[in-house]
């Protein structure tokens, strides 16, 4: 059952049970903590199978996003249908096209989730992979945020970020980093070949696994006091390298 006020909810047992098994994928699912109910037991081996985020939440968190009876259950659904990588890939390929991939390592926070979708899609990216589980939810305020982008812009959800970028690697795209610790400077790279820019969480960076396979590591010029950059307009400025490079 969705809730009228909000579409991007389904709420209860059964009802969550049901969405799961017609291969319907929650952003997160919500379950009341301490929650033993009939049916229980079997949505959570589901849940586990598919691998899904759950967050155990007080009864009054359920109640703040339906009044309805949630019997202890609610489901997050994006907003935006998740679309495959793989054969995105292709058809840009099939087009002619040079492929531009934005990568995001971690980015929980929906604003700058929706901030880097609206540069990206402004700049002619192909496609925005976020792994399914700690990322950001993709809602209705991020998709506000993203100035309706969200809508355009290609989102794709994979279970696992490393087998995903050892397919861009064998798929001929090059892997860019962006990390303070970079020796070179990110116009310093060659972005004029199909490429994945990869962004990682403002608080830990990029995961140490995925550097393993990243092709180039790039910085952004830091000549004041402050230490960072803000991740979305951190991606802004790469992405808009790649696109200066590529009109000259």
């Amino acid at each position: 059952m969705t809730d009228s006020k909000s579409q991007q909810y389904i709420y209860g047992i059964h009802p969550v049970m049901e969405a799961l098994r017609a291969g319907k994928e929650p952003e997160v699912i919500y379950m009341q903590t301490g929650l033993r109910s009939a049916g229980f037991q079997d949505l959570l081996k589901l849940i586990g199978e598919k691998k899904i985020l759950i967050k155990y939440v007080p009864i009054q968190k359920l109640n703040q996003i339906t009044r309805s009876n949630h019997q202890g259950v609610i489901a997050g659904m994006s907003v935006v249908e998740n679309q495959p990588i793989e054969e995105i890939i292709t058809e840009v390929f099939e087009r002619g096209e040079m492929p531009l991939i934005i990568v995001l390592d971690r980015i929980t926070d929906t604003r700058n989730m929706g901030a880097v979708a609206r540069t990206a899609e402004s700049a002619g990216a192909h496609a925005i992979v976020v792994p399914q589980a700690g990322s950001a939810q993709i809602n209705a305020d991020t998709v506000k945020t993203s100035a309706g982008a969200l809508n355009f812009i290609p989102v794709c959800k994979v279970k696992n970020l490393t087998d995903t970028l050892l397919y861009m690697k064998n798929s001929g795209i090059q892997i860019v980093a962006s990390t303070e610790k970079a020796k070179k400077y990110y116009y310093e790279t060659d972005f004029n070949v199909p490429s994945a820019i990869l962004m990682g969480s403002e608080e830990t960076g990029i995961s140490p696994h995925l550097f393993k396979l990243c092709d180039a590591e790039v910085k952004i010029p830091m000549l004041g006091k402050t230490g960072s950059l803000n991740v979305s307009v951190a991606a802004a400025i790469l992405i808009y390298e790649a696109v200066r490079q590529r009109k000259s």
